[in-house]
């Protein structure tokens, strides 16, 4: 009997260790990108709210889609996140703010190498703005869903880095710890009332503030999970949790929990940005649409094409599809 126990105990502790995750979180965590969607629609003017409630479970469910599409389209995961030390000490005096005159100076397929998520955030607010003025219901909700995916990435500091999931620090397995384990276990309590959108001028200016700001937590972020982790054994340090039929390995609570004390709610507040500039990056693509009546569309919803298209991404995305993917992958 005692060997049998024994047994179970050594399968376990291989799943623990060694069993990869299929679908690693790359982005917040599919929770927390849907809640960032969500509660975005809550800062719109009256003449996009209700609209946008109407649909709010699509442009909930389908803000992960991006990630998903990492497996059908090779050049998705660029759009993610910027390594921007790439480019050197100071690259925000380097990396020229806009795309045609970055690709002039460092070639499309560096910046892609790289990452583009300041310039793939301006062309989506310029895709919304076109559906807007074409009254395209489908690529309205479409683009809507994908914009908060790109605009809630760049709020995350570990999509700024090239040491993005402290693969070059010895802390691998932070990327998943900041974006998913802490509002997995702390996001309930969030404040996630942030006020009314407002009109962006220049949203490649506002993506640009964005990243400038992750990137400025990013120190933060590794040096006191650093500090932390020379506090704790490893039977502290992790636990086991039933996630369905698996027992998996995550970050304790009691380190989670420690963790978030240290980064003083960078979490939240992260959060909270980015909800806000997803509404306001939604309603400027309206406003210079010329503010069109989102009451016409009625009850309309949206086509069967378009479940079609995102039926695929989802077998995809759960086959595996697309094994080469560039980028931010663990």
């Amino acid at each position: 009997m005692k060997k049998i126990f024994f047994l179970i105990f050594i399968l376990v502790i291989a799943v623990f260790f060694f069993l990869p995750s299929e679908h690693p979180a790359y982005t917040w965590g599919f929770y927390a990108h849907k809640k960032i969607n969500r509660m975005a629609v809550f800062t719109l003017p009256s003449e996009m709210m209700g609209f946008y409630k109407q649909h709010i479970e699509f442009i909930s469910e389908h803000a992960v889609d991006p990630d998903k599409r990492r497996y059908a389209v090779a050049d998705e995961a660029a759009r993610h996140y910027i390594d921007i030390d790439h480019y050197g000490s100071h690259p925000f005096d380097s990396v020229p703010i806009f795309w045609k005159a970055a690709v002039k100076k460092y070639t499309e397929d560096t910046l892609k190498a790289y990452g583009i998520v300041p310039w793939h955030i301006e062309k989506m607010v310029y895709r919304l703005t076109e559906a807007f003025k074409n009254e395209n219901l489908d690529l309205i909700l479409h683009y809507s869903a994908d914009i908060g995916h790109y605009i809630g990435d760049a709020h995350v500091p570990l999509h700024t880095t090239e040491n993005y999931n402290g693969q070059l620090t010895n802390q691998k397995g932070i990327h998943g710890f900041w974006e998913s384990r802490i509002p997995e276990l702390k996001s309930e309590g969030y404040d996630y009332w942030v006020g009314k959108a407002k009109y962006i001028e220049k949203p490649i200016f506002k993506a640009w503030e964005t990243v400038k700001a992750s990137h400025a937590a990013v120190d933060s972020v590794l040096k006191f999970e650093a500090e932390l982790n020379a506090k704790y054994s490893p039977d502290k340090k992790y636990s086991f949790e039933n996630r369905g039929a698996m027992v998996m390995k995550v970050y304790s609570k009691e380190y989670t929990e420690d963790y978030d004390k240290m980064l003083n709610g960078m979490v939240e507040r992260r959060m909270r940005t980015a909800i806000i500039t997803v509404g306001s990056m939604w309603y400027t693509a309206w406003v210079n649409a010329g503010k069109p009546d989102l009451g016409r569309f009625g009850d309309k919803d949206v086509s069967d094409s378009l479940r079609l298209a995102q039926k695929k991404e989802e077998e995809l995305w759960k086959t595996g599809g697309t094994k080469d993917i560039k980028g931010h992958n663990d």
